[in-house]
């Protein structure tokens, strides 16, 4: 895969947006764990490797257990989620397959079990604000980092 341009640069001014919405997440008041999950689990469903790449390293840089991050991607058949991270991850799925979705009542209503409405507003920016990423990402070819190759015993 090859890169098709670099959006950073091609519009300073869109760059200076998407950060704005990106930065009123971050100061959101949200719980770190819940500004992982977003991003990690709707970067997963839009296949954007850079995201997923920075996402996973993030979470764990914050904490989160290589469980919690590995079975992202499986969370509806794995215990290591709780209520409320079940409920989000619900309605992360939700609204970034909104085309197909509708966003269907009964992820809302779960949703709605464990947070307040300003809280849903604020998730639903941030599963927004990650969309916008990935589809940049993605639709402009944005390359993630190599690691070191690890080495097999």
């Amino acid at each position: 895969m090859q890169p098709r341009f670099n959006f950073f640069k091609a519009s300073p001014d869109s760059y200076k947006a998407v950060v704005a919405l990106e930065e009123f997440v971050q100061n959101s008041g949200l719980e770190r764990r819940f500004i992982h999950l977003i991003k990690l689990r709707a970067s997963i469903i839009n296949g954007c490797a850079f995201c997923v790449d920075m996402h996973v390293k993030e979470s764990r840089h914050d904490g989160l257990s290589e469980q919690w991050i590995n079975l992202m991607s499986v969370w509806r058949e794995s215990p290591v989620y709780d209520a409320r991270e079940r409920a989000l991850l619900g309605w992360v799925d939700a609204v970034t397959n909104i085309a197909q979705t509708g966003a269907p009542d009964a992820a809302y209503e779960e949703l709605k079990a464990h947070f307040s409405e300003e809280e849903m507003t604020k998730i639903t920016v941030a599963i927004g604000t990650i969309n916008i990423w990935n589809r940049l990402a993605v639709g402009f070819r944005s390359l993630h980092p190599l690691d070191k190759p690890a080495q097999a015993a």
